[in-house]
């Protein structure tokens, strides 16, 4: 029998109502400890860099509180639709300009690189367009290089704009001095730096304004970060000033990235293609290929999808060649204007990507990050372009590094061009040992000389491998040394369709 104290506690029990409540509760205190932190941080920066912080700590703030409603959640997975008639136009239908049409068109455009990344990944300090990637030319030189030529040969003054994160602006500013003497006209911009939070206490790692004294506790918030960054640097609006109309945005090691005529004038040409405000190129899917972002019809708009957004129990689908058959080379071409307007009205709401990361003393950290391409669904007449492969060949790991600086491709004027002799268009897929491949330093010392590609289809290496000079690949080749075992490759060694395990060392003498 219940005893009036027992039926006084039953009714204390939390309804799911007062879990609500609670849970309501827990975020407005987290928003307001959160203000509080950035306040603190704010004032220890020097009087000239407060405007700037203060902008900065704005638009965290919007991120923060949009991370406490929705948080990463996914998608609802059944709500996807089929993509409407038209929704990604066909390249091969678009039309080349003229040649007295081509410096008008040029005229109302500019190139932006996304230059926020460093080389870590493939062991290297600095922004990773420092790399170098062929012939002595990083992927920045490359870039400057396509621009120049363009702007000689067509007589035109295409700016160059690359976005900068707190990690890579010292060392760019120091190299694009380099280009002085080459008639480009460069402009840059830094992205945001915003402060990382503590998984546990959702607060700022960070206890004051000095970067540099405390670089753990900062990151830049990736490519989405974009639209604001841009606009709140001034340069959008000098831009638009100068009666340039579109942008091409690329991520800088994508070396497939140069700017191409056919779409430039379906966007400003005659056609005028509807006033297309966002085209986002895509390309077939390969098994490569298979986490890039995907274009979707969701809530009767175009979206991209990211992995980030997939439900756990439809990853497999995501993945699918089949289900889903394109993918986001993240080349963008957008309107200026249209940029300016949807930032002013507030309706850049990008899908929030929380990324993990663990530091070495235990420490659990999340980043809120958004993409570049998410913003589609903000802009007027939002649509894809199905684009040949050859414009995305983005320089990532080593083994596309081996790619790029192979006979597999041809370098003029700062363009890579697959090489004629390529019987088929499909570029090999390489897949190289992390533990002896994975840094840019080991990777040069095992491969003095680039073996000749031009009829591989699919190379494996994995152990202590090293190449000599003048080697050809043909086909499958597989090359295996285990634990303990080496494998020296003879200069001018021919291998096609063949598998090589065990040890393998031929010395000189």
């Amino acid at each position: 029998m219940l005893t009036v104290d027992d039926k006084k506690a039953r009714g204390h029990q939390r309804s799911p109502s007062d879990t609500q409540a609670f849970k309501e509760r827990t975020k407005r205190d987290a928003l307001i400890e959160l203000e509080n932190e950035l306040s603190n941080i704010a004032s220890t920066a020097p009087q000239i860099e407060r405007e700037s912080i203060k902008l900065q700590n704005e638009g965290f703030k919007r991120l923060f509180e949009r991370f406490l409603e929705v948080g990463g959640a996914p998608l609802n997975w059944d709500q996807i639709q089929k993509l409407p008639e038209g929704a990604i136009k066909d390249y091969d239908s678009l039309k080349d300009p003229g040649t007295e049409e081509i410096k008008e068109l040029l005229s109302k455009l500019v190139v932006i690189k996304l230059n926020g990344g460093l080389g870590t990944s493939m062991g290297c300090h600095g922004p990773k367009s420092v790399i170098t990637v062929r012939n002595g030319l990083t992927f920045l030189d490359l870039t400057v290089q396509q621009i120049e030529n363009l702007n000689k040969t067509f007589g035109s003054n295409v700016p160059l704009v690359l976005m900068n994160s707190f990690n890579t602006d010292d060392d760019t500013q120091k190299i694009i001095r380099k280009y002085k003497g080459i008639d480009i006209e460069i402009h840059t911009f830094n992205q945001s730096c915003y402060p990382r939070i503590n998984k546990e206490s959702l607060l700022p790692l960070a206890k004051h304004s000095r970067i540099s004294e405390d670089i753990e506790a900062w990151y830049p918030p990736g490519h989405g970060d974009f639209y604001e960054s841009f606009r709140n640097s001034g340069l959008l609006k000098l831009l638009i000033s100068q009666g340039r109309q579109y942008c091409f945005i690329s991520n800088i090691d994508n070396l497939g990235a140069t700017v191409d005529l056919r779409i430039l004038r379906l966007l400003i040409g005659p056609e005028k293609a509807g006033e297309i405000e966002f085209l986002m190129e895509v390309t077939d899917k390969t098994r490569a290929d298979v986490k890039g972002g995907t274009l979707i019809q969701y809530e009767n708009k175009l979206r991209l999808l990211e992995m980030a957004q997939v439900p756990k129990e439809h990853v497999e689908d995501f993945k699918s060649v089949k289900t889903f058959k394109y993918f986001n080379t993240n080349n963008l071409w957008i309107k200026l204007q249209a940029i300016d307007r949807v930032v002013s009205d507030g309706n850049m709401d990008l899908e929030i990507i929380v990324n993990p990361k663990t530091f070495e003393n235990g420490l659990n950290v999340i980043q809120l990050e958004t993409a570049v391409g998410a913003a589609m669904k903000c802009f007027n007449g939002s649509c894809g372009i199905h684009v040949p492969r050859s414009r995305f060949l983005p320089v990532k790991k080593t083994s596309d590094l081996m790619l790029v600086m192979s006979n597999l491709y041809t370098l003029r004027n700062g363009s890579l061009a697959m090489s004629p002799q390529r019987m088929f268009p499909t570029t090999p897929l390489v897949k190289l040992g992390d533990n002896h491949f994975s840094k840019v330093k080991e990777f040069l010392e095992r491969f003095p000389t680039i073996p000749d590609i031009l009829e591989l289809d699919h190379l494996t290496v994995s152990g202590d491998v090293t190449f000599g000079s003048k080697v050809t690949l043909k086909g499958t080749v597989i090359i295996i040394a285990n634990q303990g075992e080496r494998i020296d490759l003879p200069s001018g060694t021919i291998l096609e369709n063949k598998i090589v395990s065990g040890n393998l060392r031929i010395l000189s003498h």
